[in-house]
């Protein structure tokens, strides 16, 4: 039954996929759906991005840790030459272990030959020692060289990559306000009028269904990251923002979580492909609420049907109807965590469930700019 429940809000909440046979696609329900794929364009390129620059962030951990070995390989190798410098410059001064083993053949005390014996053999070992750490040195500054020279490729085509994705979002976001600016004051009002329609369809079917029945308390984590989450209401969208003063969906529910204790993935995709699934029916709050058929959007379950989450460019994070964008599924960060007895739901504050969902307030420069510290 959740299944078909789940094709159901899935279906209502998406809206049509296309314009119907011989309607313009000037219509409403026709500029809904071409805003809405490029949105879902925008978070797929958003969350394409974070990937890349999630990769970046470790490429370069990974290349400073290299290099901090190599510098420390070639000081011990500097050493290792030095001692076998100091060595050779003895055996050439008559001091090597030569000299010892010709004094034990003349000397005329025996204790005094044994003690000889002993230097003979301290010596023989000492060079022995030498040799060997000069070569595993030799052999790992190579390594760690050859090592470091592909971490720096790596890096830089991590860069490459990762400017790409940048290009992309700026390419989407561009499209979005294009469209935005070329619709009238009424076809916005009126976009926003079939969207509120089509999601209260879809939150209702899935209300209905009652997958969402029955008290729901969260874990004490998932209390503490919805606290968090909820604290967070008001503040920009930015896509690749993982806060403090603003997010994209993903950052939200990371340091939302983090504020937890509980570190997850950087991407909603990964969070939906490596943290433990949950049926809507074992919902609770706190849980991960995943959109898309691709896992682009992300959001933290509130209870009584409601999400936090950071919608979309030109929205802020806010509580929305679960059903307001298509459902994937739902995952938890803390399955080894119990339900508590008792909760009380954060206070909302005031407005936080004003705004469209879809950002129809547009986007302007703070909302298109790139991340702080990436560049532009």
């Amino acid at each position: 039954m959740l299944t078909g429940v789940l094709a159901v809000a899935t279906t209502l909440a998406a809206g049509p996929v296309a314009a119907a046979p011989g309607e313009p696609t000037d219509s409403v329900s026709g500029l809904l759906t071409r805003l809405r794929t490029l949105y879902q364009e925008t978070e797929r390129a958003t969350e394409a991005y974070n990937a890349a620059d999630e990769a970046l962030k470790k490429q370069t951990a990974d290349t400073r840790r290299t290099d901090a070995e190599l510098t420390t390989a070639r000081q011990a190798l500097a050493r290792g030459r030095d001692e076998a410098g100091r060595l050779a410059r003895q055996q050439y001064q008559g001091r090597s272990e030569l000299s010892p083993y010709l004094g034990l053949l003349l000397a005329p005390d025996p204790r005094r030959a044994l003690d000889q014996e002993h230097l003979l053999a301290r010596a023989a070992r000492e060079r022995a020692g030498v040799v060997t750490r000069l070569q595993a040195a030799e052999k790992k500054a190579d390594a760690l060289a050859t090592a470091s020279r592909k971490a720096l490729d790596q890096r830089k085509a991590l860069l490459a990559g990762r400017q790409k994705q940048k290009d992309t979002v700026r390419t989407k976001l561009r499209e979005v306000e294009r469209l935005l600016a070329s619709l009238t004051a009424d076809q916005l009002a009126r976009l926003a009028s079939l969207e509120k329609a089509q999601t209260a369809g879809a939150q209702n079917q899935l209300l209905g269904s009652g997958a969402l029945d029955g008290p729901r308390t969260p874990s004490e984590d998932g209390a503490e990251a919805l606290r968090f989450a909820v604290r967070q209401i008001g503040k920009p969208y930015e896509w690749g923002a993982e806060g403090p003063e603003t997010y994209d969906c993903s950052g939200l529910t990371q340091r939302a979580w983090a504020a937890a204790g509980r570190e997850l993935p950087r991407t909603s995709q990964e969070q939906w492909a490596e943290l433990p699934r949950v049926p809507l029916d074992r919902l609770r709050p706190g849980d991960l609420v995943v959109y898309f058929p691709e896992a682009t959007h992300v959001a933290l379950y509130l209870g009584d049907g409601l999400v936090v989450h950071a919608p979309r460019p030109g929205a802020r994070v806010k509580v929305s109807p679960i059903a307001a964008n298509p459902l994937l599924g739902a995952v938890r960060p803390d399955p080894d965590g119990g339900a508590l007895k008792t909760f009380t739901p954060p206070e909302l504050p005031p407005g936080a469930t004003d705004g469209a969902d879809e950002g129809y307030g547009g986007t302007g420069p703070a909302d298109g700019a790139p991340p702080a510290g990436t560049g532009a």
